[in-house]
């Protein structure tokens, strides 16, 4: 499928995806991808579905293997001459809808990215005393067939455990596991295709980390906002929840330290900052207690804090639309991009939280969602 600048191509396949035959790519009417900067990701693909003229008189898409749940789906686009991978995932579901009138039969694919894969099997897993850095690499190793790649941030919260005392324990599916050991030092997983396709990137660290790369790898193309003829989005709005931000305080009774000791967040630790005015700075914030049964101070505030950062994150959303042919580019998830045209409160830069790809024979649509932990621009210009 092509669009004057912009192709698409599609790899599918039950084992080893292959380029799609001509079949396919011509009944493809419409391809729906959602990028986020976490869990889940998915994919939808829309084919105009006929019937097979021979004895089973079965609609043909339904009669081979690529389209069964369980086969591998890889969509990649090219823009100006750009190429990135959209998506690598597993087509879990397909629905088909019987003509009823003159619109025609359509057959709609949806499935997930490969991470479906690591939430398919619930496992009891005793591991040696680890790093829980080392334990996350251990669990990907299983998946490198697929072109998984570790990318695995040490943090500075990281403890081995004492054998005698705790031991490193899954239970449940790997996924859940990855996630768990995530939230306890404030870090996040997940996966991202590419850059070439049949390759991932398993990423587990902090969520600001590709904020972070913007020193080496600039932020994406600014959006502009009611800038006449310089106005790249279609539409686009500003929420602000005062109730979003917490702070959590409380007291954890660690066996190594004679007195009880005090855990109080006070303020998001993301880096960079994104906004001059975040939601803690007023006396306007919800306090909440620590709630934490273990006796580690450093592992209670570890989860203290990802409470809070969590909470900060969602102060500020933007949502919107854009075209991405008038953009000239594909805004991607996660990352940074800087927003102009709104005013001092809501220009600046912005996470970007998610964007949901839209591709048919009419356009390219892309809706994004941003956020940050408050108002203000850190920028004098985009």
């Amino acid at each position: 499928m092509s669009l004057s600048k912009v192709s698409l191509s599609l790899l599918v396949g039950p084992a080893v995806p292959r380029p799609a035959p001509r079949l396919l790519m011509n009944a493809l009417e419409s391809v729906h991808v959602k990028d986020s900067a976490l869990f889940p990701q998915g994919f939808e693909l829309t084919f105009r579905a006929e019937r097979d003229p021979g004895a089973s008189k079965d609609y043909a898409l339904l009669n081979g293997p690529l389209l069964k749940p369980g086969s591998r789906v890889v969509i990649s686009v090219t823009l100006n001459a750009t190429p990135r991978v959209l998506m690598d995932g597993i087509i879990t579901n397909h629905q088909l809808v019987p003509s009823g009138g003159a619109g025609g039969t359509s057959l709609t694919v949806t499935g997930k990215d490969l991470s479906v894969l690591m939430d398919m099997t619930e496992r009891h897993i005793v591991y040696p005393p680890l790093p829980h850095e080392a334990i996350v690499l251990l669990i990907l190793l299983k998946y490198a067939a697929y072109g998984v790649v570790p990318k695995i941030i040490p943090s500075l919260t990281s403890w081995t455990t004492n054998p005698l005392e705790q031991t490193p324990y899954q239970e449940g599916t790997d996924l859940a596991y990855l996630n768990k050991l995530a939230g306890e030092h404030s870090y996040t997983f997940g996966l991202k295709p590419g850059p070439v396709p049949l390759a991932n990137i398993a990423y587990w660290g902090p969520p600001d980390a590709i904020s972070k790369m913007a020193k080496i790898c600039p932020p994406q193309k600014p959006l502009a906002v009611d800038m006449g003829p310089a106005t790249n989005v279609e539409s686009i709005n500003f929420s602000y929840d005062g109730l979003a931000a917490e702070q959590v305080k409380g007291w954890v009774a660690d066996p190594d330290i004679p007195l009880p000791v005090p855990v109080w967040t006070m303020f998001s630790t993301r880096i960079p900052p994104m906004a001059s005015q975040p939601a803690v700075t007023g006396s306007f914030v919800r306090q909440v207690l620590l709630k934490y049964e273990g006796h580690n101070a450093l592992e209670a505030w570890s989860k203290a804090q990802d409470q809070t950062n969590r909470s900060m994150d969602k102060v500020v959303s933007v949502g919107g639309t854009l075209d991405a042919l008038r953009y000239g580019g594909l805004l991607t998830a996660p990352g940074i991009v800087g927003l102009r045209g709104a005013g001092y409160s809501y220009d600046g830069y912005y996470y970007v939280n998610s964007v949901d790809h839209t591709i048919d024979r009419k356009g390219y649509k892309q809706e994004f969602e941003l956020t940050r932990e408050g108002t203000g621009s850190l920028t004098q210009r985009v």
